[in-house]
């Protein structure tokens, strides 16, 4: 093979990886609830796993920047419960402890800042509250 053309075809891969690497983003990862379902009462613990989408993997060093529950609109109307964060020994899974006052769909909103994203990844994860 031609040295210029082998040059060539490493520089070019180096760019492609480059610029892959450029247009990574909050839209990359993922929230997922850990269970759907939650046993109502004043201490409950909702859990969401962080991922990233392309690899599966989880998110272990995200910063918790925000968070907020609410009594689902369609069920209640506003309905805001405090929420405290709680240790979790599974990686990327990040748990608050809340208040659910009454059954019903739950929505928590989340927004985390991940290592090496200048955006925020942001989340709004449906919680049913069950007996």
């Amino acid at each position: 093979m031609n040295r210029k053309l082998l040059f060539a075809c490493i520089a070019f891969a180096g760019a492609v990886n480059l610029a892959g690497n450029a247009f990574a983003g909050a839209n990359d990862y993922v929230f997922e609830p850990v269970k759907a379902e939650v046993k109502k009462g004043e201490d409950a613990i909702v859990s969401v796993r962080l991922t990233h989408k392309a690899t599966g993997k989880p998110v272990t060093d995200a910063v918790i920047v925000q968070t907020r529950i609410d009594m689902s609109p369609d069920a209640m109307g506003e309905m805001a419960s405090p929420l405290t964060v709680v240790p979790s020994n599974e990686p990327g899974v990040y748990s608050f402890k809340t208040d659910l006052s009454m059954q019903g769909r739950w929505l928590l909103s989340i927004a985390a800042k991940v290592q090496g994203e200048p955006e925020t990844v942001v989340g709004k994860i449906t919680f049913r509250a069950t007996r």
